[in-house]
């Protein structure tokens, strides 16, 4: 039987705590086979990324992305992602892509902060107001249930939409003095040019990185590095694809022993010292697709 997921009731029972359970079960088998394909139509994409987890099964997610849908209020990414046996190969589920996405790009950054972040955090700043915006505010929630919210984004308007939708959080106006009175600090955004500047960074902070996901990108910069403990959940999907590791490793202003660990070596994810500054970059990757996509459809079977 293969399960149709859909977008809203995929989301039923799942728990974020939970989720970062599952990924952290999911680095802790045999290490994933991972291929990415792309297909370019003048400004369109096909995109399949697939990854293949010996015990728990094979994935491809498939996303088009048609950047002229925007002008016609129809969505610029679609997609599916495909579930397969480990066992025989038989498809199990189709998962809706944005589902999936979700809950994988928040999940991912969700595990780095539970075992990075001062388990006494109060203060987290939220840094771009777009749709992963909205899902750190509800993945971070869940792990530091008495924190207070802020959101900072490059157009204010945005911003007070956003803490309109998201109950209790505040607007930040100045990111300087934002990013200073902030125990984690959580970064959304499309900027090729650093807006976090390590300078502001305060000890026992921790830092985590989204938006960067092309060589050209990046949200921090060369300081921040040099100021902080730096993890990352994959060696292969940040290091050399990514502007936010990339760049400063070929300008030689950070090595690459100076990255401490990825999920692969999760027992190295721990905080030395309750002063130290903690950085983490979430690169994602078609691995952490198919635990996710593992993890909704066993809840989503559960139910």
């Amino acid at each position: 039987m293969t399960h149709m997921i859909p977008f809203e009731d995929g989301q039923i029972g799942l728990d974020w705590l939970a989720l970062t359970d599952a990924l952290a079960d999911g680095h802790s088998r045999a290490k994933a086979k991972v291929e990415d394909v792309f297909i370019y139509r003048g400004g369109d994409t096909l995109l399949n990324r697939s990854a293949w987890i010996d015990g728990m099964g094979l994935a491809i997610k498939c996303a088009t992305i048609f950047p002229a849908n925007k002008a016609v209020g129809r969505p610029m990414v679609n997609g599916a992602v495909n579930l397969f046996s480990d066992d025989d190969g038989q498809l199990e589920a189709i998962l809706d892509f944005h589902l999936v996405t979700k809950w994988k790009t928040a999940g991912d950054s969700l595990l780095a902060a539970r075992r990075l972040a001062r388990p006494d955090s109060k203060r987290i700043l939220i840094v771009g107001a777009g749709t992963v915006g909205r899902s750190l505010w509800q993945a971070c929630s869940a792990a530091f249930p008495e924190a207070e919210f802020s959101v900072w984004n490059r157009s204010p308007e945005g911003a007070q939409q956003f803490a309109k939708d998201c109950d209790g959080v505040t607007v930040a106006t100045d990111l300087e003095r934002a990013v200073r009175e902030a125990d984690i600090v959580t970064s959304a955004t499309m900027t090729t040019e650093p807006l976090l500047k390590g300078a502001w960074f305060q000890p026992g902070q921790h830092i985590d990185l989204i938006g960067a996901y092309r060589p050209d990108m990046r949200e921090v910069d060369d300081e921040a590095l040099l100021r902080s403990r730096v993890f990352v959940d994959s060696y292969a999907t940040t290091m050399n694809h990514i502007g936010e590791l990339r760049i400063p490793l070929e300008a030689g202003v950070i090595s690459p022993d100076q990255i401490v660990a990825d999920y692969y070596e999760l027992d190295m994810f721990q905080r030395g010292s309750d002063d130290e500054i903690t950085l983490f970059k979430n690169g994602g990757g078609a691995h952490l697709d198919l635990m996710t996509s593992r993890y909704i459809l066993d809840v989503w079977k559960g139910r």
